[in-house]
């Protein structure tokens, strides 16, 4: 079954054929990884590109898996970088497909001997069960944009060979090639060039090396599952995290939104560990990141490929960094026997051609969304009372915007202003903050679920507010 275009493909017009050479899973004598935000793999520090080489020939070989030649063949093996003198230097689009790996023994169809008499079920250090994260990143030279997709672990649809399932179960069926396939099938055709999986024993270690991160908790979590060896116990506000504690922030699903609320957190995570990561001093803790990761990560990226990644990240600005989840709602508990995430297709291939260069019959010619069309939400953070927002949502009004709703209040007090392009329209998020006058865009989807934009209000908002009664005095 003929399933995908190449990201190549999609972006170059006219290319040659491809080269035949396709990436050695023992390549000369091997490489290491240095994995980027946890889970979702970009790391930031080009200046060491020459010492990561040098350390990479003494490593063992990244890919752990034993892919056949037709698996292979699911990913482009295309080069995404230049030559020697130009290792470091990303030559074209790459779309990399993420999963992050939480196994239990029930998930391996040999589970580790010392997990029998357990009375729990711990996390092993394996790659063949359930991917309960999935992000596919663009790295994106000619827009010099990095775009992250994440695809809810419940996300219903065809998994070739299996049947309709829910995305999750790709992996434990058939590895990072089926689940290749799967993703491409569900994104109109997206061409898959690399993969990385890291396991959740790896992903705690990472942060640990990297010195913890900083994030607030948006609210007090616990949660124990002894059968799961998982125990979550945070408290709201804004703290330093080890670890343990980012893997309960990012664990933890048992509210409302259930695993949506998870990956919004996901994308808070991966946001502070990105302004983090830029830090000089991070480069002193590459060494140690080195050798805790090599044992917990499987990725069919050679060492020059990765060094590429990583410069192209360094010298990306952080506006440019831009963080989507697949449009789609809950299932109702009358329409099936189990909870899924249920893509909406037209707004994935609307999504796919905006941010990942897909064409589709259903492409949408590049104009001005409508305001009145479009769904603001307005999250407080500030902790007034809801008469500070009526000046706002009128300037909104006079602009022409008509569904205006006011959400849940933004639990981490803001100094500036979010405007959340909560389904990637990121140009409808810059009109709004053309409209207003102040405030930071942001594509991602941190904001109001039932959105277009969500305004999550800061500090900035009050001081506007102030100016505009005191000219409405005059």
């Amino acid at each position: 079954m003929t399933i995908q275009r190449s990201s190549a493909e999609e972006n170059q017009s006219g290319k040659a054929s491809k080269l035949n050479t396709k990436i050695s899973q023992n390549s000369k004598s091997g490489r290491w990884l240095w994995f980027w935000v946890g889970m979702s793999g970009i790391a930031m520090v080009s200046a060491t590109a020459g010492a990561l080489l040098a350390v990479s020939l003494t490593s063992t070989p990244l890919q752990q898996a034993q892919l056949s030649p037709q698996e292979e063949a699911v990913f482009d093996s295309d080069r995404i970088s230049g030559g020697v003198l130009r290792f470091s230097e990303l030559t074209r689009p790459v779309n990399l497909l993420v999963m992050g790996m939480s196994v239990l023994p029930p998930d391996i169809q040999n589970p580790p001997e010392e997990t029998k008499n357990l009375r729990y079920l711990p996390q092993v250090n394996s790659f063949d069960g359930l991917s309960d994260v999935m992000l596919l990143v663009k790295f994106d030279p000619e827009t010099k944009k990095i775009n992250m997709l994440s695809i809810p672990r419940d996300t219903r649809t065809q998994i070739e060979g299996y049947g309709v399932k829910k995305i999750n179960s790709a992996n434990m069926e058939g590895g990072p090639a089926l689940t290749a396939k799967t993703v491409s099938n569900l994104l109109g055709g997206a061409g898959i060039d690399r993969y990385v999986r890291i396991n959740v024993l790896g992903v705690g270690k990472l942060i640990d090396a990297l010195g913890g991160v900083t994030v607030y908790v948006p609210k007090d979590m616990k949660y124990q599952d002894d059968s799961q060896h998982l125990y979550i116990n945070l408290k709201a506000g804004k703290q330093h995290l080890n670890g343990d504690q980012t893997l309960q922030l990012l664990r933890f699903r048992h509210d409302e939104l259930g695993d949506i609320g998870r990956i919004q957190r996901q994308q808070m995570v991966m946001r502070a560990l990105m302004d983090q990561t830029l830090n000089p001093a991070t480069v002193a803790q590459l060494p140690k990141v080195l050798d805790v990761v090599k044992d917990h990560i499987d990725t069919n990226l050679t060492v020059e490929e990765l060094v590429a990644l990583m410069g192209f990240g360094v010298r990306t600005n952080r506006s440019n960094m831009q963080m989507l989840m697949l449009p789609g709602r809950f299932s109702e508990k009358s329409e099936y026997d189990a909870s899924y995430w249920l893509p909406n297709k037209d707004g994935i291939a609307k999504l796919m051609s905006q941010h990942f260069g897909l064409e589709s019959e259903q492409e949408q010619l590049a104009t001005t969304t409508d305001p009145s069309s479009l769904r603001v939400a307005i999250q407080d953070s500030t902790g007034g009372d809801r008469s500070n927002l009526r000046p706002l949502i009128r300037a909104l009004e006079k602009s022409g915007y008509r569904n205006i709703y006011v959400a849940k209040a933004w639990g981490e007090p803001l100094e500036v202003t979010h405007i959340v392009a909560q389904q990637g329209d990121g140009d409808s998020a810059e009109s709004i903050r053309n409209t207003l006058g102040f405030g930071e865009v942001r594509v991602e989807s941190t904001g109001n679920l039932g959105s277009d934009i969500s305004i999550q209000v800061g500090q900035d908002w009050l001081q506007e507010k102030s100016i505009l009664e005191k000219s409405g005095t005059k």
